[in-house]
């Protein structure tokens, strides 16, 4: 018998929080672990690269195997791969064994497109877009409230403590998925096309290694090159193999579906605007007064001010799948985008008091929790159930994928104005702030090209897209 619908929605949360929170806790901590690691800037950078990595190879790859062998079976075991990183992590005490346990951990990545299939399947129609815009809001303030608790935990304790408390969180979740969650009866038909899974994941570590490494090596090292014409190479592979498999790893006529590759294009725009935005604004409140546009406040307080984007979050997301229900997943992700494209645009304007930067964080945050719900909720309606878990991973790579890409590009820029001094000019930040206005921008006018969907009225019909 399955949980009932606030029991089964509470249980896939506390297993999302899990994760988020593991995503970005360490990104404040890279300096401490550098020290604690005897490490290199370098060293320390692949304690986050190697989380994403693997979460990037191992979402899809779970996702599909969740289709066709059942989502509660393949949540438990990424919960368990989960459960042993980070248990690994906490332990460490050399960046090699960190390194490993991080990457165990990136197998958590396919929690979230698991959960959104489980829910596809399990909640009644009309409580499926409220469950995955609740979802969908604990992995973007699940960053957030990493990042401001990285500080005090910091300060206070450890730095094994950073994978200590996400690591209660994630065997509770462990254990009520196995005693509350029953398993999916929707099922894929096929196999799993291995070939094709070791093609697509390839190209995906190939992409993101190079963009990691570029701001390091320089974009136009041959490095760099070299691993991006492997990407390209290993992608055109992939879809050559995918077009002659019976049972394909990715559905090539899901992903170039109307509906599908739009709001992938659109994932792909507001990672790069979400991530460049959480990186930058507590980089740019900690630099110091002398540079005449920093507060010079310390770690712990810059946390705060990604707060109001958290808050901002919680209250978006439910609102978009309402907004969703009623008027449709389209105009829901193209209203967030332009709102979260504002909030940068007062950023770029108005930054001159701590006030500013706090409505600038709250505004953009309602727009990427408008957006990110959205966006969700418009792959879930544009596939069928047996490819929901796949095609919610691939939006979810695609949304990392924008994100790896505008955070290495901010950084890049902010680099290039360095001055003698050592600290980065306020013209870096504003060009960082304005091409993420324009990146989401871009995600409005990608979501007005999505199909209408038929919205949810009294009757708890399953979604159907409209043939206009």
């Amino acid at each position: 018998m399955s949980a009932p619908p606030r029991l089964l929605l509470g249980v896939l949360l506390t297993a999302g929080a899990g994760y988020a929170l593991l995503q970005s806790l360490v990104v404040p901590a890279l300096p401490s672990l550098r020290r604690e690691l005897h490490t290199s800037p370098t060293g320390s950078a692949w304690v986050f690269t190697a989380f994403l990595l693997a979460a990037c190879v191992a979402t899809p790859l779970a996702s599909r195997l969740g289709d066709l062998y059942g989502k509660k079976r393949l949540l438990v075991v990424v919960l368990l791969a989960l459960a042993a990183g980070t248990l690994l992590s906490a332990l460490a005490t050399s960046l090699s064994v960190m390194i490993l346990g991080r990457v165990v951990q990136g197998f958590g990545g396919a929690v979230f497109p698991l959960a959104f299939g489980i829910m596809r399947d399990e909640l009644p129609p009309h409580r499926v877009r409220g469950g995955i815009g609740a979802m969908t809001a604990v992995l973007g303030m699940g960053g957030v409230v990493g990042i401001v608790l990285a500080g005090p935990i910091l300060d206070n304790l450890s730095y094994h403590w950073l994978f200590w408390i996400p690591l209660v969180v994630i065997v509770t979740a462990l254990a009520a998925t196995l005693v509350m969650v029953r398993e999916t009866r929707v099922r894929a038909e096929g196999s799993l096309s291995w070939l094709a899974a070791l093609l697509f994941s390839g190209s995906l570590v190939c992409l993101l290694v190079a963009v990691s490494k570029a701001p390091e090596w320089g974009w136009g090292s041959n490095k760099v090159a070299a691993l991006m014409l492997a990407a390209a190479a290993l992608a055109i592979a992939w879809v050559q193999t995918e077009r002659r498999t019976r049972h394909p790893f990715v559905d090539l006529r899901v992903v170039v579906r109307r509906g599908t590759w739009t709001a992938n294009l659109a994932a792909i725009l507001l990672g790069w605007g979400l991530y460049s935005g959480f990186v930058l604004v507590p980089q740019f409140v900690q630099e110091p007064t002398s540079t005449g546009y920093g507060f010079g406040v310390s770690t712990t307080r810059a946390g705060l001010f990604l707060l109001p984007w958290a808050a901002a979050m919680l209250f978006a997301s439910p609102l978009s799948s309402r907004l969703s229900a009623t008027r449709g997943s389209k105009w829901a992700l193209t209203f967030g985008s332009v709102v979260g494209a504002g909030g940068f645009v007062l950023l770029l304007v108005a930054h001159g008091h701590e006030w500013e930067v706090l409505v600038a964080s709250a505004v953009i945050g309602t727009g990427v929790g408008l957006a990110f719900t959205a966006v969700a909720n418009l792959v879930i309606e544009t596939v069928p159930p047996t490819d929901t878990s796949v095609a919610s991973g691939v939006n979810i790579i695609a949304r990392t994928i924008g994100g790896v890409v505008g955070t290495q590009v901010a950084v890049s820029v902010v680099a290039t104005t360095i001055t003698a001094s050592g600290q980065p000019t306020l013209n870096g930040y504003l060009w960082i702030f304005g091409i993420s206005a324009a990146m989401l921008g871009l995600a409005a006018l990608a979501a007005l090209r999505a199909p209408a969907v038929a919205r949810a009225g009294a009757s708890q019909a399953a979604l159907q897209v409209s043939t206009e």
